[in-house]
């Protein structure tokens, strides 16, 4: 891992940065105000070549990996309109489906993934299980040549911009009789698949829904990999989701701190800007320093993770989820601290940003199961759960 980015991924950056600040977050707020997906910017990064930097060049991707794809998203929040289905469809469907799908389903899913003109979702949560994906109850059985799944998901994004979901169930081992998980790509027209949108205090363009699934048939290649090596295939995806969470928090934090810099040098009180007074230069600092260590440590997480290293880059990938989620809440509130009042008019943009820090702490994995997950596999402390 080098310090100093190739010439390769500073050129990314500025590709991005320049896409990005042709929409901006007015453009994401109006879509949030309208409960409307951010489909134009999705349309263009994917013409750009954006989303699928991260996926294998014979199907359309740019070749790169993980890191390229967190690189995108840091940009693009960094200008105040992160992605969240990039979270989703290719950091985790399509390197799930490149990694472990069929010939037929990589050249059926991917080509649409890197162009933009495929949006998959992803649904593992479930009403009861929380954190314990052993609980699980959504399954699948066969019906002959078929898959039937039942079931319920809550808190899946981007249903209603998705063609299908990447399904996370449960099967039956014919020999032991327990049940083990099973991915399924299911087409959100598919009969006995519904899809509620659920009501939420958050400023987002992407809407979060439940999912029914009443005894939806699916044929035999609906299954991605093999049905006993689901939990390996499961968090081949879910390290690159812990990434690119970190990528959008890191995003959120060099936008807040970009405008407070920008305010606390041309607001003057008393005869001199007030980024002159300690009282609001050191939080700022204190701020940037944190964000700038939770960008290393996912910097890291990307790169040991396009390595191939997927015990190191799970134990990095959670680090840098936890902290970047904390050096967001800080980046926001510092930012806010700063404006004073202005901090929550609609001018500046900052107020909104609030629940989506605070939400970086609970999603896509609490900052609670990372400290579990620390004190057992890095410190080697007795199991808490």
């Amino acid at each position: 891992m080098s310090f100093v980015e190739s010439e390769e991924r500073r050129a990314l950056r500025a590709a991005v940065a320049d896409l990005a600040g042709r929409f901006g977050p007015k453009y994401l707020h109006e879509k949030a105000v309208a409960h409307e997906p951010p489909l134009e910017l999705w349309a263009e990064a994917g013409k750009a070549g954006f989303i699928g930097v991260n996926l294998p060049t014979e199907y359309g991707g740019g070749g790169a990996g993980i890191y390229e794809l967190a690189l995108v998203q840091e940009e693009l929040g960094a200008r105040g309109c992160p992605l969240l289905m990039l979270v989703v469809t290719p950091a985790i469907c399509g390197t799930i489906i490149s990694r472990f799908g069929t010939e037929e389903q990589k050249q059926r899913w991917l080509p649409g993934i890197c162009d933009g003109s495929t949006i998959m979702s992803f649904a593992i949560t479930e009403p009861d299980a929380g954190s314990n994906s052993h609980r699980i109850t959504t399954t699948a059985r066969r019906d002959g040549e078929e898959w039937v799944l039942s079931g319920q998901k809550v808190y899946i994004s981007g249903i209603d911009s998705a063609e299908a979901v990447l399904v996370v169930s449960r099967t039956t081992d014919e020999k032991t009789g327990k049940l083990k998980p099973a991915l399924f790509i299911v087409p959100t027209d598919a009969p006995g698949f519904t899809a509620t949108r659920i009501p939420m205090d958050l400023h987002m363009a992407d809407s979060q829904f439940s999912l029914f699934l009443d005894d939806v048939h699916l044929p035999a290649d609906a299954l991605v990999g093999q049905e006993d090596g689901a939990l390996m295939q499961l968090f081949a995806g879910l390290n690159p989701e812990r990434i690119m969470a970190a990528s959008i928090a890191t995003g959120m934090s060099r936008y807040a701190l970009g405008k407070a810099k920008k305010y606390a040098n041309e607001r003057q009180v008393w005869g001199q800007p007030i980024g002159a007074h300690q009282a609001i230069a050191h939080p700022l600092a204190t701020a940037h320093i944190e964000m700038e260590l939770a960008r290393l440590m996912m910097q890291k997480a990307a790169t040991l993770y396009d390595l191939g290293d997927d015990m190191g880059a799970g134990e990095a990938a959670n680090m840098a989820k936890y902290a970047s989620a904390e050096a967001s809440v800080k980046a926001v509130d510092a930012a806010i601290q700063s404006h004073g009042g202005n901090g929550f008019a609609s001018e500046y943009g900052l107020a909104i940003l609030l629940a989506s820090s605070r939400l970086s702490r609970v999603a896509p994995v609490s900052r609670e199961m990372v400290l579990n997950f620390v004190a057992q596999h890095s410190l080697g402390l007795p199991k808490s759960y």
